[in-house]
């Protein structure tokens, strides 16, 4: 069987109330790397489909710099703060829920989420057997991650 799609990795898009905060925790905190973003005019946004003619910039983060590393999109609109869903527990809504990252050293992501000051939620790190554990936090608009990896 051939494989369908160019790249075996896809691209996240996700509209942030803020931005800034949102760069800064997903590489401070998480461990992406930002690499160069771009702007669409409110035309080619309803061209698409996706917007109501509203101007919008995207911010691109990636774990790696290289062409297959999956890449989280970050929107933001200057004219509208859209509307936060409820983000109390992953069953809360219906929709892409959480991200699972996997790690090579949690003990190095669970100290770049405490410089970070980012709480840790519920009992995590648990430990998943066979060495790995898996720490879940939130992003500053209440996104879940997962992070899954080996204690070193």
């Amino acid at each position: 069987a051939t494989n369908e799609f160019r790249k075996p990795t896809i691209d996240l898009g996700m509209f942030a109330k803020d931005a800034d905060r949102t760069a800064r925790f997903l590489t401070n905190a998480i461990g992406f790397r930002e690499l160069p973003g771009f702007s669409v005019p409110g035309a080619m946004g309803t061209k698409i489909g996706l917007v109501d003619g509203q101007p919008f910039s995207v911010r691109v983060f990636a774990l790696d710099d290289v062409d297959q590393a999956t890449r989280i999109k970050v929107l933001s609109f200057p004219n509208t703060q859209g509307k936060a869903p409820d983000q109390a527990f992953v069953h809360s809504m219906l929709g892409m829920r959480y991200l699972t990252l996997y790690v090579k050293d949690m003990t190095r992501a669970l100290e770049r989420l405490k410089a970070a000051n980012v709480t840790l939620l519920g009992e995590t790190p648990v430990d998943l057997g066979g060495g790995t554990l898996l720490a879940a936090v939130r992003d500053p608009d209440g996104n879940f991650y997962e992070l899954i990896g080996p204690r070193r």
